[in-house]
C-alpha cells in the first residue's frame, strides 16, 4: 500500500506529519505551504491508496481549484485533510475533512489512533506545545508523564527545527525519528541545534532593542534576518504594543514576509490581514493571536500604515 503526506515544516506540522507516518510506515513525505498545495497535488504522478494533508491553511485564491483536484483525487484515494486554520468557506463538507480550533498534531492522533501506539500521544503533546496546546485533551495525555521531560523535549524539537530553517532532506528525518517515538534529544544533531537557536534568539532579542520602531498601535522590526516570529514576539515585548511585527525583505521576489503576533488585546489578526494586505497587492492570514502576510516591496510602508489604523479601531 502507497501513501503520501503533505504537510507544513513547523512543530506541529512535522509532529503531525509523524503520526501520520506512524499510521503509514510507508508513507513518502513532503513538505508544502498553502500556496504551494494545489501544484503539488497537480504534479502528484501515479496512485496513493493514501493522501494525508496535515497542517496546511486552505489558500483563498486556490480554494476553488483545491477543491476540484481534491475531488478529482477522492475517486482513487483514501484522503484525509487535518487542519486548523480559519477557512475561507464556513461550510466544506467532507468525511475526510478534519477542521478543529486544536492542533493538528492533536487531531492525527485522534484521527488515526487505531493505528497507533499509545505512546505516540507524547509526539501529538510536543506539536500542540508548539503551537496551541491548552485543550483539555493534552492537559488529559500530560499527565501520564512528567511535564518537565515533556517541555524540555518539546523545546529541543522547537529551537532545533528553527535552526534546521528550510533544510528539509533534515526535517524529514527528525519526522522519520518522530515517527517512531524517539525523545528529540536522542535524534542526532538536534539538541546542537536547539543550542544554537537559543543563542541566535538571546542576539535578535538585543537586536530587536535597537531597531525597534513603535507605531500607534503596534511596535515592527525590518530585516532581524532570522526567526521572524520569535522577532515579532519581542517587537511587541520590547516595544510594549499589544502587537508585534516582524518584516524581512526577500530580494528575489521583492517582497517583504510579515510575521505578526499579538501579546495583549483582542485584535483578529487573521481577519485583519486577510481584509489589509489584498489592498496593497498582498495576501495575509492565519490565526486571531498569530498570523502572516507577503506585500510587495513598494506597498510596504502603505500597509503598515493601515495596518496600524485598523488596529486602532
Amino acid at each position: 500500500m502507497s501513501s503520501i503526506i503533505f504537510t507544513h515544516g513547523d512543530c506541529d506540522g512535522i509532529c503531525a506529519g509523524a503520526i501520520a507516518k506512524s499510521a503509514f510506515s510507508d508513507s513518502t513525505v513532503f513538505f508544502t505551504n498553502p500556496v504551494n498545495l494545489l501544484g503539488e497535488l497537480n504534479n502528484l504522478t501515479g496512485n496513493y491508496n493514501n493522501i494525508v494533508i496535515c497542517d496546511i491553511a486552505i489558500d483563498e485564491k486556490t480554494f476553488p481549484q483545491l477543491k476540484i483536484r481534491l475531488n478529482e483525487l477522492e475517486a482513487e484515494s483514501n484522503i484525509t485533510y487535518m487542519d486548523h486554520h480559519p477557512l475561507p468557506e464556513k461550510k466544506y463538507n467532507k468525511s475526510w475533512f478534519h477542521h478543529d480550533d486544536y492542533s493538528s498534531s492533536e487531531q492525527a492522533y485522534r484521527t488515526f489512533e487505531n493505528k497507533l501506539s499509545r505512546d505516540m500521544r507524547r509526539v501529538a503533546i510536543y506539536g500542540a506545545i508548539g503551537d496551541f496546546s491548552e485543550t483539555p485533551l493534552i492537559k488529559k495525555w500530560e499527565k501520564d508523564w512528567d511535564t518537565r521531560t515533556l517541555y524540555f523535549y518539546s523545546g529541543t524539537l522547537i529551537q532545533g527545527i528553527a535552526h534546521v530553517g528550510r533544510d528539509y532532506d533534515t526535517k524529514r528525518r527528525i519526522l522519520d525519528a518522530l515517527s517512531e517515538d524517539i525523545p528529540p534529544p536522542e535524534i542526532a544533531g538536534l539538541l546542537e541545534s536547539a543550542v544554537i537557536a537559543s543563542r541566535k534568539e538571546e542576539e535578535i532579542k538585543e537586536d530587536v532593542k535597537h531597531k525597534v520602531v513603535k507605531l500607534r498601535n503596534f511596535a515592527y522590526v525590518r530585516n532581524i534576518n532570522g526567526y521572524m516570529s520569535k522577532a515579532a514576539i519581542y517587537a511587541a515585548s520590547i516595544g510594549n504594543a499589544n502587537v508585534g511585527i516582524s518584516c524581512e525583505y526577500r530580494p528575489h521576489k521583492h517582497v517583504y514576509d510579515i510575521s505578526a503576533r499579538r501579546r495583549n488585546g483582542g485584535a483578529d489578526l487573521n481577519t485583519i490581514l486577510r481584509r489589509v494586505a489584498p489592498n496593497h497587492g498582498g495576501t495575509g492570514g492565519g490565526h486571531p493571536f498569530a498570523a502572516g502576510a507577503r506585500i510587495p516591496e513598494k506597498d510596504l510602508e502603505a500597509f503598515l500604515h493601515d495596518l496600524d489604523d485598523e488596529l486602532g479601531t
